[in-house]
């Protein structure tokens, strides 16, 4: 049976550490035990929240007036597909960087560059995880859900996913609860080509190349250590969302006018927005560079309650007092500064339970 709990914390459930408590906080061990809860919740017409891993929340102080539903579902199954990949099918609440680290023991390429993600691996898809040239849609064939709506178990495959940049089919909708999500991985012990420059350097090899997929792990976690991306309960930079804001994907008329822009703030000889394909008409850049050249460097904001990363510009932290108001306001300063200075507004990656950004 599921564990309920009334008024339980919700903070300590998070990374970034704020928000105020729940009304009702059940946990569900098995993927029977969500949907139980779930459709208990929506038979009673309350508010329901899905909470997985936690780190990509943020919780209002006031709490949650509704029914919390902790994912903690575990269970791991793994099928032989031919002589270069195996399928392997993972429950909603195991934790993420645990299945990683174990797809690079068995020799299970396509997702080491994806290690030390925080989180847990039912929510990898509802946002395409991603990091380091990997993202989660590359692998996933299809995702298990529970359809709200329907009242029904579904699958949906890759395509049906929708799998867009931090975006999905998922991330749209309420109406969807991951139960099991479905990778398809490759075979031989080295990693899938290394697409991330810095990664590459640090591995002294070129972009492309494939190395051993304990080397790619080993350098993907010294990367995110360096960032501040590897949760560390004594180091405050750790106590985040990770990338706060979405690197923004714009029209190639507006990427010109931020380069205008960016010419007229730091000059013309000066630093140039870093800009990547992004489709037809369209250029990704780099949100870091945009609120570092804002004026919003390492560590704005100290000594807290709420401040930059002091390793990373794009990681909002709490230094260990901080409620959600405090982080939200922080945000708000550094998505309007970044508006004002260069035109282009900040999305935020994480999702806000009861307040707004």
């Amino acid at each position: 049976m599921p564990v309920t709990e009334h008024g339980a914390p919700l903070a300590p459930l998070t990374t970034m550490h704020v928000g105020g408590p729940a009304d009702t906080l059940v946990t569900a061990t098995t993927s029977d035990e969500v949907v139980e809860a779930v459709r208990a919740a929506d038979d009673a017409g309350t508010p329901l929240l899905l909470l997985s891993g936690g780190s990509n929340l943020v919780i209002a102080d006031a709490g949650f007036a509704g029914t919390v539903v902790r994912i903690a579902s575990r269970g791991i199954e793994v099928v032989p597909v031919d002589d270069a990949h195996v399928d392997v099918t993972v429950a909603a609440g195991e934790v993420w960087d645990e299945v990683v680290a174990r797809a690079v023991a068995e020799g299970w390429s396509g997702i080491e560059a994806l290690s030390g993600i925080p989180g847990l691996t039912g929510a990898t898809p509802v946002q395409n995880v991603g990091a380091y040239g990997q993202e989660v849609a590359q692998t996933i064939t299809n995702v298990l859900v529970w359809d709200r709506e329907a009242q029904r178990r579904q699958i949906f495959s890759a395509a049906e996913c929708a799998f867009t940049y931090r975006h999905s089919v998922f991330k749209a909708t309420s109406r969807f609860v991951v139960l099991e999500v479905t990778f398809r991985l490759g075979l031989g012990g080295l990693s899938a080509p290394v697409a991330y420059a810095d990664l590459a350097r640090q591995l002294g090899v070129e972009q492309g190349e494939r190395v051993p997929l304990a080397a790619a792990r080993d350098a993907v976690l010294v990367q995110r250590g360096n960032r501040g991306m590897v949760l560390d309960a004594s180091d405050h930079d750790t106590w985040s969302c990770g990338s706060f804001f979405t690197n923004p994907i714009l029209p190639s008329a507006q990427m010109d006018q931020l380069r205008a822009r960016a010419a007229q703030r730091l000059g013309p000889d000066g630093p140039v927005p870093p800009v990547f394909p992004a489709g037809e008409g369209l250029a990704k850049t780099s949100a870091a560079w945009l609120i570092d050249r804002a004026g919003f460097g390492k560590g704005h904001g100290m000594p807290g309650p709420a401040a930059l990363s002091t390793k990373h510009t794009l990681a909002i932290t709490n230094r260990g007092e901080a409620t959600a108001a405090d982080v939200a306001a922080l945000a708000r300063e550094v998505r309007d500064g970044v508006r004002e200075a260069f035109g282009v507004t900040l999305v935020n990656e994480p999702v806000f339970v009861g307040h707004e950004l």
